[in-house]
């Protein structure tokens, strides 16, 4: 079987690095873009597994609308979306409590910046096994 597709769309090049350094050496294959935009081209080209999107980049809220704008998607709306953000410590707002809303944050896990190596392969395994 081959080893999962992963698409990371942040901003941030050091972290996605970071990020994408630990999933390969667990034998993820990842792809990265930097925004929105790219990222979308990216989802359409490489058919990820998961994704893992940052919210604040253009704007403040760029993963939040790019994950509705996956779920509405019939190529990817059964893609499942792990969101991976420094907005609570930027802005003092926590949307953990509303990941999974169908409407405003249809996402399949949630994960605050920054993120232990352990809670991010944990959070990766439990979403691709359909656990989470």
């Amino acid at each position: 079987m081959e080893n999962p597709k992963i698409l990371i769309v942040d901003d941030d090049v050091d972290h996605t690095k970071s990020i994408q350094i630990i999933l390969e050496s667990n034998h993820y294959n990842v792809v990265t873009a930097c925004d929105r935009n790219e990222g979308m081209e990216k989802a359409k080209l490489e058919k990820p597994d998961l994704f893992i999107l940052d919210v604040m980049m253009s704007t403040w809220h760029d993963g939040f609308e790019m994950s509705r704008e996956l779920k509405k998607d019939p190529q990817f709306k059964d893609i499942p979306i792990l969101i991976l953000t420094a907005v609570k410590e930027r802005t003092g707002l926590g949307f953990k409590s509303t990941a999974g809303d169908p409407e405003w944050l249809p996402v399949d896990g949630f994960l605050d910046k920054p993120v232990e190596p352990e809670n991010l392969l944990s959070e990766v395994t439990s979403i691709l096994s359909g656990k989470s």
